[in-house]
């Protein structure tokens, strides 16, 4: 059995203005298990930022409390908690002539004494932050000349390096390429299996989440928080809750979000996964019924259509535009 790191029992959550509550999530029930890699997911405004501060000991709730280790959160001091506990947010200030080496050994402040001088102990810690993440060679670089990626990497290095045994990050794949979206998210799922820290990552990044979270916490306004293994929430349908529209669902059978489109007329034949892209292309033309069967072939890829071939799927759709 996993431990649970944080547990979040019947919160009430919100601000007070004046004297007036104002409530904006109630009935939440989570926990946050060691070795786990959990993801936040919701719409904007749903109160995501409400409850990581309620989790990282910056927000009284209304009702209930979050503990950590067993014990009330708030009830840590905060140079207590700082041990126990990392935050990565989605764009800190930092100064662009440190090094990515000083930005890390910052993780350590914590644990210095009131000169802030680092021990060989405390070198030691950062220098496996460093190799956990994967950037040792950037050690002496200025993050003022390094990619942001790259920066987002020495960020989570100093997360580490403060030797908790949870991580909060926020929006960590914001304003990131693709390639260092999913590199980071394994990059973090790796850390959480083998060094057994509890990670949660606030992300609108649902398809790699999928991919690389053990447990999502869903958010919608008005409903409880769902929390659950991805895979549990596509087949039960419940990770629709994040599209309260009616335009769009997940497609169990595509593992994406799509539009609901209305019923598509028209027959595809040949490799299941050409006949998926070709279909996608139609309906995104706003191409919904045909009259004649469209057989398409892999090797070499081909497209007939009513006696015609086409080599490409924007020559199909050229030549259905002008029929």
């Amino acid at each position: 059995m996993k431990k649970e790191s944080i547990i979040g029992e019947n919160l009430s959550l919100g601000y007070t203005k004046g004297k007036v509550q104002k409530e904006i999530l109630s009935g939440l029930n989570f926990e946050l298990l060691a070795g786990e890699m959990t993801c936040l997911l919701g719409p904007n405004g749903v109160g995501k930022s409400t409850l990581v501060k309620a989790i990282l000991g910056q927000l009284q709730p209304f009702k209930g409390e979050v503990l950590l280790n067993g014990s009330p959160i708030l009830s840590y001091a905060k140079e207590v908690l700082a041990k126990e506990l990392s935050v990565v947010l989605t764009e800190p200030f930092l100064p662009g002539n440190m090094t990515v080496g000083q930005l890390v050994a910052m993780g350590r402040i914590p644990h210095t004494n009131w000169t802030g001088k680092l021990t060989d102990g405390d070198r030691e810690v950062v220098e496996k932050a460093l190799q956990a993440t994967k950037i040792g060679y950037l050690r002496d670089e200025r993050l003022s000349e390094i990619s942001d990626g790259q920066r987002q990497k020495a960020l989570i290095a100093r997360a580490l390096a403060q030797d908790g045994k949870v991580m909060v990050l926020d929006e960590p794949t914001a304003h990131l390429d693709l390639v260092n979206r999913y590199e980071i998210m394994h990059l973090l799922r790796e850390i959480s299996k083998s060094q057994g820290k509890s990670i949660l990552v606030v992300t609108h990044d649902l398809e790699i989440a999928l991919e690389t979270a053990d447990r999502f916490w869903l958010l919608n306004c008005g409903a409880p928080l769902i929390s659950g293994l991805p895979e549990d929430l596509v087949i039960s349908g419940k990770i629709n809750q994040l599209l309260p529209g009616e335009n769009f669902r997940f497609s169990l059978e595509k593992g994406r979000i799509e539009s609901k489109g209305g019923d598509l007329k028209f027959k595809i034949s040949g490799p299941k996964e050409l006949a998926t892209w070709i279909s996608k292309a139609l309906e995104k033309a706003g191409i919904k019924e045909l009259p004649d069967e469209i057989i398409v072939s892999k090797s070499p890829f081909l497209i007939k259509y009513a006696s015609n071939e086409f080599q490409s799927v924007e020559g199909f759709l050229d030549f259905l535009s002008h029929d």
